[in-house]
C-alpha cells in the first residue's frame, strides 16, 4: 500500500484487470468517481483529497493503461473507456456517483453519461480533447496526430514525463514525480498514446451525442491551458444542454497548481447554485 498525505491506494480487481484505486469513505455525501490525468496518476489528487473528503465518498483509479493500472488494449480509446467506467459503476456499487473525470478522462466521462444517464449523477471534466476539428497545443496534438507511433518508442519516456511535471506551477512533490516516472517507464507511455490516438475518429462521434446528454456536466479548464485551449471547453459548453464553464487561473494541470480552487469547482458541481454561469476563480 502507497501512502501519500490522506489518499492511500491499493490495487483491486475490477472488469478482470488489476486497477489501482483509493478510496475515502468516510463522508456520508455523494460519491466521486475520479479518474486518473495523464501522464499522471491518481496521486496527482493529493491536493484536493483532503477537502473533497469532507464532503464526499472518493474511488478514484487509475484508468486501464494509465498510471498504475493494468493495460488492455481494447479499453484504448474514449469509448470503450466510457463502457468500462459504467461496468466499474456497477461493480463496485457505487451508486450513482458524480464523475470527476479530468484530462482524459473528459471524453470517456461524455461517452459513459450518453451511454447509460441513470447511472451517473453528473459529469466534472475539462483539459480534455473534445472540439471537432481538433484543437489542441503542443506536445498533445503531434501525440494525437503524428502518422508515425513507433518514432516515440525510442523516447525516453521520463523525459516527457518530467517535462510536463516541470509545466506545473509550484512544482509537485518528489515522491509524487517519482510515482508519476514508474507508472510510465518501459513501453507504457507509448502505449497509453494509442488512448489520445483515437481521437480523430471517435470526438466526431461524441460530437453527434452531446446535445442528448441530459446530466450536468461543469467543465473546469486552466485559463492559459496552451496543451488544451479553453475553445475545447465552450466547444462543450455550447452543444450540451445542462452545462457550465469554469475557468481557473492557470496552466493544464490545475488540480495541482490550484488544488483549493479545483476542489471549490468540484464540489459546486456536486451542490450547484443553480444556473447556467461562466465563472473565473482567480
Amino acid at each position: 500500500m502507497t501512502t501519500t498525505a490522506s489518499l492511500e491506494t491499493r490495487f483491486r480487481t475490477l472488469d478482470g484487470l488489476r486497477i489501482r484505486t483509493a478510496e475515502a469513505r468516510g463522508s456520508t455525501g455523494p460519491t466521486l468517481l475520479l479518474t486518473s490525468p495523464w501522464p499522471e496518476s491518481i496521486l496527482a489528487f493529493t491536493g484536493v483529497w483532503q477537502r473533497l473528503a469532507e464532503r464526499a465518498r472518493l474511488v478514484a483509479i487509475d484508468l486501464p493503461g494509465f498510471g498504475a493500472s493494468e493495460r488492455r488494449d481494447d479499453l484504448l480509446s474514449p469509448r470503450a473507456m466510457g463502457e468500462f467506467l459504467l461496468r466499474v459503476i456497477h461493480e463496485a456499487e457505487l451508486e450513482s456517483p458524480y464523475i470527476v473525470a479530468p484530462d482524459v478522462g473528459t471524453s470517456a466521462a461524455l461517452f459513459a453519461a450518453a451511454s447509460e444517464p441513470s447511472s451517473i449523477s453528473g459529469v466534472v471534466v475539462g483539459t480534455g480533447g473534445a472540439a471537432v476539428p481538433i484543437q489542441l497545443g503542443e506536445p498533445l496534438a503531434s501525440w494525437v496526430l503524428d502518422p508515425d507511433l513507433d518514432k516515440y518508442r525510442a523516447i525516453d519516456p521520463h523525459l516527457i514525463v518530467n517535462a510536463a511535471a516541470d509545466t506545473v506551477a509550484g512544482g509537485i512533490p518528489e515522491n509524487i514525480r517519482a510515482d508519476y516516472l514508474a507508472c510510465y517507464d518501459g513501453d507504457r507511455f507509448v502505449e497509453s498514446m494509442r488512448y489520445v490516438r483515437r481521437y480523430p475518429e471517435e470526438l466526431p462521434l461524441l460530437a453527434d451525442l452531446l446535445p442528448g446528454i441530459s446530466v450536468p456536466v461543469t467543465i473546469i479548464n486552466g485559463s492559459r491551458d496552451r496543451v488544451v485551449p479553453v475553445a475545447n471547453a465552450e466547444y462543450l459548453d455550447e452543444r450540451l444542454p445542462n452545462s457550465r464553464v469554469v475557468l481557473i487561473d492557470g496552466g493544464h494541470f490545475i488540480w495541482e497548481e490550484a488544488p483549493d480552487r479545483y476542489a471549490s469547482a468540484v464540489l459546486d458541481a456536486i451542490a450547484p447554485s443553480g444556473g447556467r454561469i461562466s465563472s473565473a476563480l482567480d
